[in-house]
């Protein structure tokens, strides 16, 4: 298991980290799941795990929200999703349920 920080004071801080233990793959979101451009791939819901969520507050503006997703895929895959729920697309629920921001 990774031993991750609780938190980040920026959200290039996050991603540089995150990067450097791994998470490599940039992330989309999709209907059902995530995409890779860059790997020319997609992986469904149940083919993935959020392992790890921060936020992020903009400072000059409270309602300018970010939250990095770190997940680990069911192939090997690791990665970042930045802002899923900025993102002008439709969501399954199953892709909603694996994004839920439980505790964790």
């Amino acid at each position: 298991m990774t031993d991750f920080k609780n938190g980040y004071d920026t959200l290039s801080t996050a991603i540089e980290d995150l990067q450097s233990m791994g998470y490599n793959v940039d992330y989309d979101l999709v209907e059902d799941g995530l995409k890779s451009k860059n790997l020319k791939k997609k992986w469904n819901a149940e083919e993935l795990e959020v392992v790890k969520f921060y936020r992020f507050e903009g400072v000059s503006d409270p309602g300018d929200n970010t939250i990095l997703f770190v997940i680990e895929c069911n192939d090997g895959n690791k990665g970042l999703l930045v802002d899923a729920y900025g993102a002008d697309v439709y969501i399954s629920p199953k892709m909603i349920e694996k994004l839920r921001m439980n505790d964790q």
